[in-house]
């Protein structure tokens, strides 16, 4: 899972908002199982990455990227740990993840990150609130 929030975010969602975002996310059907059935995180249930990724946040101008809508650091810290412990807390909740032992393994906001993955196709999905 990769994070990016812009500028207002934290004017734009109160708390409770983030939650249901969280639940949202974590709830959403986008794993495939073998039999095709699509489930959640919390069906199967997984481990969860979650990668700062202010890139996400650029707009394009011309051949250059620009990003004036990307909040600042301190903010984009605040907010970021705020989703991860929201995460935290949502599994907590799940008596399947709880059984299976899983975990929210993330990254640090602000810093340059190296992420090597093996995924099942490309399978992306942006997910704006």
């Amino acid at each position: 899972m990769f994070a990016c929030d812009t500028a207002g975010e934290a004017s734009r969602f109160r708390l409770g908002s983030r939650m249901d975002r969280v639940n949202s996310l974590l709830n959403m059907k986008l794993c495939e199982m073998e039999n095709g059935k699509l489930v959640s995180v919390l069906d199967l249930p997984g481990n969860i990455l979650i990668v700062p990724q202010a890139t996400l946040g650029g707009k394009a101008k011309g051949r250059n990227m620009q990003y004036h809508s990307n909040i600042g650091k301190e903010e984009g810290i605040h907010l970021y740990s705020q989703f991860v412990s929201q995460c935290e807390k949502e599994l907590t909740t799940s008596d399947k993840c709880l059984e299976m032992g899983v975990l929210v393994k993330h990254g640090t906001y602000g810093n340059r990150q190296v992420l090597k993955l093996d995924t099942n196709g490309p399978f992306t999905h942006l997910i704006e609130f």
